[in-house]
């Protein structure tokens, strides 16, 4: 009885399986169907919602494109590509959100600008470096602490600004090298700009001998210095005792050149020229470093008797001190005497 009502049941269920073929696929054809109607009634919507994105993306070409040109006007080529760059997504993010609303007139602007929210907070964090970049080389470029082609130094980096982009700072070193500087690092760090102003104090320190007269000696240095090509007349330049040094005096020589630092080096180099060749005209001389050594060898009379033993043999103040020699000879005849006369 079992095996026929199960035999009964599969017959059913062979019977039952084209009806419900044809069920399921006249489903699918009336979900696509009204897929196809839907579809048919946004259609004015979808051509407005596209109209509306094309012309929000040429008013942001456009906005980028004045913000360029009245930043070039200024000289000022970096932030109107940065800013440009930002103002026109700016823009096409509006109306994306306006054509968003157009083909789904049940989504809220409102909703949106919530859902916006909580996305940028969720972008902020996975994109955290990324976004402090782009924001410090933006206040770079609207605060201006350096311009294109200024000679700056960061950290241990030195060179010629290139080009100021949204991550980063180009800098050109003084031997032909790129350094990319994440704009971020440029910001919170001290920054020295060497072309800053129009001019640059440099210096150097040169010895004379404690024979030379000072005076003399900062006399031809000055007049050395004033001579060399690329140095400013005003301020004039400088030539000052500095120092007593153990083998010589120190004179700190200082001048102005325009802040470049090719003029800086050129300058520097010509000047080191100059003063050689001019104190040694004037016969003024530029001491080696001199090493005294004191070797006592115990040679005169006094040596050993910490209570007359003379460091550094100065001159006594009258006649000179017997050799040792002298000394033993004499306390040994005296001492042979007094043995003789025992």
């Amino acid at each position: 009885m079992a095996e026929q009502a199960s035999s009964r049941a599969g017959t059913a269920g062979l019977q039952d399986t084209p009806q419900q073929m044809d069920m399921d696929f006249g489903a699918s054809i009336e979900r696509i169907d009204s897929w196809i109607d839907g579809a048919i009634r946004l259609l004015p919507n979808l051509i407005v919602a596209v109209v509306l994105l094309i012309l929000f993306y040429g008013l942001g070409l456009l906005a980028r494109h004045l913000i360029r040109r009245q930043s070039t006007r200024k000289q000022r080529d970096n932030l109107g590509e940065v800013l440009g760059g930002f103002v026109k997504w700016v823009v096409i993010l509006i109306g994306f959100l306006l054509a968003a609303t157009i083909v789904i007139p049940t989504l809220k602007p409102g909703d949106l600008i919530a859902g916006l929210g909580v996305s940028s907070v969720a972008i902020g964090f996975a994109f955290k470096d990324i976004l402090q970049n782009w924001l410090a080389g933006l206040l770079i470029l609207l605060r201006q602490p350096f311009n294109i082609d200024d000679q700056i130094k960061v950290n241990d980096h030195e060179g010629t600004v290139e080009r100021i982009e949204n991550r980063a700072t180009i800098i050109k070193t003084y031997d032909g090298q790129r350094i990319v500087v994440p704009n971020s690092d440029i910001y919170t760090n001290a920054v020295l700009v060497k072309t800053a102003h129009e001019k640059r104090r440099s210096q150097y320190d040169i010895g004379i001998g404690y024979g030379d007269g000072i005076d003399k000696a900062c006399a031809v240095i000055r007049k050395a210095v004033a001579g060399v090509a690329g140095v400013e007349k005003e301020p004039a330049p400088e030539a000052l005792p500095w120092d007593l040094a153990a083998s010589w005096v120190t004179i700190r020589v200082r001048w102005w050149t325009h802040s470049r630092r090719a003029d800086v080096v050129q300058v520097h180099a010509s000047i080191i020229k100059a003063m050689k060749e001019a104190l040694d005209e004037a016969r003024i001389d530029m001491p080696y470093e001199t090493n005294v050594q004191l070797f006592h060898d115990q040679s005169e009379a006094t040596d050993g008797d910490r209570g007359v033993q003379r460091e550094g043999w100065p001159a006594p103040e009258s006649g000179a001190p017997r050799p040792r020699w002298q000394a033993q000879a004499e306390r040994g005849a005296s001492t042979k005497s007094q043995d003789d006369a025992e």
